[in-house]
């Protein structure tokens, strides 16, 4: 490279420095309304930002600074670390079997399909669906001749020509006839509802993707075999791995936060807990209160609160001034640090002992940057 090409290099670095620090000095600037405001702010002589241990920096912009504001937390005591993963619920999952004995004449389907509710899946042939079918229409016909004789014997009941007795016999006997073609459309609408020649289609009970095919056309399945797994992939749950010696630590209703290599922190709370035998882990299932990653995303669990009753805030909240540790915690236009006394530091929480009430809300990730800017105007008030 020429000297002329580095020293061009050189200065556009240098520019590209000065406006990047301009525009976050901007952000913790308070000043930096135009025109009569900003006259005004300086007339009030001291003004927020100017108070000892206190960065002006309004909410709104705390995101664009890079500083997280978290609540201050209930917890220590135990910490309990959960490794997970990112599940279709329970309920958002069917596993479609073969209703009957028969043979696969068709599969409409395929593994990525999208089906809606009631969406065809496969056709299979069967003799017993025939019979089903049969029994369907010999149900109906016995209805009709249930129905027509009914008829005539209401009208000569009326006109007396036949006794109480026999009138009431042929209505009976209509009412069985309607049952009998319920209970036959019933079970054949179980089966798939064939048709005279014994075919039957196989719908999905739930809108979803296919996820796996189990059968193939000319496969012969017995009834409640397999044919292939549909899931709504849109509605999951948390699954974590609980040793069995943890699991009355943990309750239902209890708060979790998961989280997952490269993604933000997802709040949830327990829905359930299945105790495993002596030896296995239990399952603690959690439902997500926010977006969750897909199925099938590694994840890990914290259970908030743990087993104690001590403040616990992120161990990055806690930053060091003069020797002392102090946490920002956010006021109206800005964040004020404050004085505290920790305790033990465990998986990323520290425990506060004195200095808060508990009920703060603190700057966590880019708690650095306020005192990095706290030190920043105390040098430039001793010039």
């Amino acid at each position: 490279m020429s000297v002329k090409g580095a020293n061009v290099r050189i200065l556009t670095l240098v520019m590209f420095a000065a406006v990047a620090g301009f525009a976050i000095a901007q952000v913790f600037d308070p000043h930096k309304s135009s025109g009569a405001e900003s006259h005004a702010d300086e007339h009030d002589g001291e003004s927020a930002d100017g108070e000892e241990g206190f960065v002006a920096l309004r909410r709104e912009d705390a995101a664009g600074a890079g500083v997280e504001i978290v609540q201050v937390e209930r917890g220590g005591g135990v910490d309990l670390i959960l490794p997970g993963r990112v599940a279709v619920a329970v309920k958002a999952q069917s596993i479609i079997g073969a209703p009957l004995d028969g043979t696969v004449t068709d599969l409409h389907v395929a593994a990525g399909s999208r089906v809606a509710k009631g969406a065809p899946v496969a056709t299979i042939r069967s003799p017993e669906g025939g019979a089903i079918r049969a029994e369907v229409d010999a149900a109906r016909a016995s209805l009709v001749a249930a129905d027509a004789l009914d008829v005539r014997t209401t009208s000569l009941f009326e006109q007396g020509a036949v006794p109480r007795q026999e009138w009431e016999a042929t209505r009976a006997a209509t009412l069985t006839a309607q049952a009998n073609v319920r209970a036959a459309e019933a079970k054949a609408a179980a089966m798939g509802s064939p048709n005279a020649h014994g075919d039957a289609v196989i719908r999905s009970p739930i809108a979803g993707v296919v996820t796996h095919i189990a059968a193939a056309p000319g496969a012969v399945l017995d009834d409640g075999m397999e044919i292939a797994t549909v899931a709504d992939a849109s509605n999951t749950e948390l699954v974590f791995d609980a040793p069995p010696a943890l699991v009355g630590l943990i309750t239902t209703g209890s708060r979790m936060e998961a989280q997952w290599t490269g993604g933000q922190k997802v709040p949830a709370v327990v829905t359930g807990v299945a105790p495993g035998g002596t030896g296995y882990l239990a399952t603690v299932r959690a439902r997500a209160l926010t977006a969750a990653p897909p199925p099938g995303t590694v994840i890990s669990g914290r259970l908030i609160g743990g087993g104690g009753d001590v403040m616990t805030v992120p161990t990055d909240a806690v930053q060091s001034l003069e020797g002392a540790s102090n946490v920002f915690v956010a006021e109206a236009g800005g964040f004020r640090a404050l004085e505290v006394v920790t305790g033990r530091v465990s998986n990323g929480r520290t425990e506060i002992l004195q200095g808060l009430t508990g009920d703060e809300q603190i700057a966590s990730s880019g708690a650095f940057l306020l005192k990095a800017e706290l030190g920043k105007g105390e040098a430039e008030h001793d010039r």
